[in-house]
């Protein structure tokens, strides 16, 4: 398994270019692009090191249906905290409430979003696991608890933006009095400044797997000609779980 690009053929050095998969893998080869892979340590990472939930704390995460969320809730709930997901659309909170045993799911198109969110969120929120930005990190921000920590590992809401364009009032001084008032810790964070954790993520991950406890959904694409196609539906929240382009 390397990080390469997308391609039918690629010419690579003779030095190693990825890892070899687990030979003894028992789930599908797939989850070791989503639950077993890079999504899930993200998770597993970002909650442990930055998170930190504490049992009955109030753990919030954005874009909850797709492969990292799904699995922030998941790995949030093992350890004891009170989750709720914001997803896009009622299929995917019933999803998550449903299936993945989220306490409550919000569904961030909803017209009363803010009011929905305050109400599943009446001690305010501990973690905010961030990995959208957007109107959806402006109505979380105002409930965090002092003290409350923000792994951000992502911001797919603000993508496809021109970053030299200025869109409204400048927040920033705001955000920075806020968590100056509140001692907030706000950290971004790449999966791979954990590597050495990877041994008891996979250790982990595969017992909790076994037990029934973290469950995962992928959205998979025939065709290497349609992959154009399904990033854009990446960025356009289009995909309901982890999505996998299959070539072959």
């Amino acid at each position: 398994m390397a990080n390469q690009p997308v391609t039918t053929r690629i010419v690579l050095a003779s030095r190693p270019v990825g890892k070899p998969l687990e030979a003894n893998l028992a789930a599908p080869i797939s989850t070791t692009l989503g639950i077993l892979g890079m999504p899930g340590f993200t998770a597993y990472a970002g909650l442990r090191n930055i998170g930190r939930p504490k049992v009955g704390e109030t753990l919030v995460v954005a874009a909850a249906s797709g492969a990292v969320g799904s699995a922030v809730g998941q790995i949030g709930k093992i350890f004891g905290a009170k989750v709720v997901g914001i997803a896009g659309g009622p299929d995917k909170c019933r999803y998550i409430h449903d299936e993945l045993g989220f306490d409550a799911a919000i569904d961030h198109r909803a017209g009363d979003f803010q009011a929905q969110l305050a109400s599943a969120c009446p001690n305010g929120i501990d973690i905010y696991f961030e990995n959208v930005g957007g109107h959806v990190w402006n109505t979380v921000f105002p409930l965090l608890n002092d003290f409350a920590r923000v792994p951000i590992c992502g911001l797919i809401a603000h993508y496809n933006e021109d970053p030299s364009s200025s869109r409204g009032s400048d927040q920033l001084p705001a955000v920075m009095r806020a968590i100056l008032r509140k001692s907030l810790t706000v950290r971004g964070f790449i999966q791979r400044e954990f590597a050495d954790q990877r041994p008891d993520f996979y250790r982990e991950a595969e017992k909790w797997m076994s037990e029934g406890r973290l469950k995962y959904k992928e959205d998979l694409v025939d065709g290497l000609e349609n992959a154009p196609e399904a990033f854009l539906g990446l960025l356009e929240g289009r995909n309901f779980g982890k999505l996998i382009v299959r070539v072959a």
